[in-house]
């Protein structure tokens, strides 16, 4: 009583009602704006990190290499460029190794991507099945894909070796003549192509197989019903059941192809292995860029083919595109 009568004496207000309210609403406000900032600015926080890695690691590098590919640069002197604008692209078109490093990059994507996928499908559907050890065999398909690129060519060079390699020994028991695995075209493509194979058919049977296992087993249970077989109950119900995991692995492997490289280059056994062979029966788009920048050291051509590189998979995904569109529109 003593005390209100003083602050009434002295001027003061004694805290009313409203300021009390006031208080509160100042409070529930800043709450509600706090809970607002969490749920809207909380994702792009978490997202944040990944695009800071990719605009320094990624998007960076690339504006980077297409401003190269329009000067005349060395590798000794990167401080030192000359304008140049589009002629490193016309030289390009017009270099016959360019269109020979293309040509050999689509025939072993093509050797290599076929029949991986095949295996990976059949490797896929066996292993959908109810069987003993099937943890085992899921686990023992990944082998190969941790198996590093530089061992597992090793090997493979040393089984395709022409004096004294393993397939050639094979060969040689039935009376075939030896292969020079390396110096002839065809046979050094396909050798490639088995290391691709070899690495990637297990990783793609992995991904087939928890496509297939999401797949709704009445599905199935109907099929059988209708009187389908096994292989008309794999080509009607799985098939069509993984068809997006299908088309994934094959963008997966289109890229991968076009930037083959630890494959080729190991194979070659030294400076051939740049080169891609002494006649340039294998080197891929991957090779000559790398001969470009880091033998010749020619850095702006070698950031032009790596433009084309990246321009020739967006011209392939925007003709896939296109197709399907066209093929929507007549069904």
């Amino acid at each position: 009583m003593a005390t209100s009568t003083t602050k009434a004496l002295a001027g003061e207000e004694p805290p009313g009602p409203s300021r009390v309210r006031d208080g509160k609403e100042t409070s529930r406000r800043r709450g509600a704006w706090l809970h607002r900032l969490d749920v809207k600015g909380a994702p792009y926080a978490f997202v944040a990190p990944f695009f800071v890695v990719f605009a320094a690691f990624s998007f960076y590098p690339l504006i980077y290499t297409s401003w190269i590919s329009l000067h005349d640069v060395e590798l000794a002197t990167l401080d030192v460029m000359e304008w140049v604008a589009f002629d490193n692209y016309v030289d390009l078109w017009g270099d016959s190794r360019f269109w020979n490093a293309l040509w050999n990059t689509v025939t072993i994507g093509i050797i290599s991507t076929v029949p991986q996928l095949l295996m990976a499908l059949g490797m896929a559907h066996l292993l959908n099945y109810r069987m003993r050890a099937s943890l085992f065999f899921r686990v023992a398909s990944l082998v190969p894909y941790a198996t590093s690129v530089g061992a597992a060519a090793l090997v493979f060079t040393m089984i395709y070796e022409r004096d004294f390699g393993m397939i050639n020994w094979a060969l040689g028991t039935v009376g075939i003549d030896p292969v020079n695995w390396e110096a002839d075209k065809w046979p050094a493509q396909v050798a490639i192509s088995t290391i691709v194979i070899w690495r990637w058919t297990g990783y793609n049977a992995l991904l087939y197989l928890a496509a297939m296992q999401a797949i709704p087993a009445e599905r199935y249970e109907a099929a059988s019903l209708d009187g389908a077989s096994r292989w008309q109950q794999f080509t009607h119900v799985t098939v069509p059941g993984i068809r997006s995991t299908i088309v994934f692995t094959i963008v997966l492997s289109t890229i991968g192809a076009t930037q083959l490289f630890g494959e080729p280059l190991i194979f070659g056994q030294g400076p051939n292995g740049v080169t891609g062979g002494a006649n340039n029966q294998y080197q891929t788009l991957g090779l000559l860029l790398y001969e470009e920048g880091w033998k010749n050291y020619q850095m702006g051509r070698s950031a032009t083919i790596a433009w084309a590189m990246f321009i020739l998979l967006v011209l392939a995904f925007v003709t896939q595109r296109l197709i399907k569109r066209l093929r929507s529109r007549t069904s």
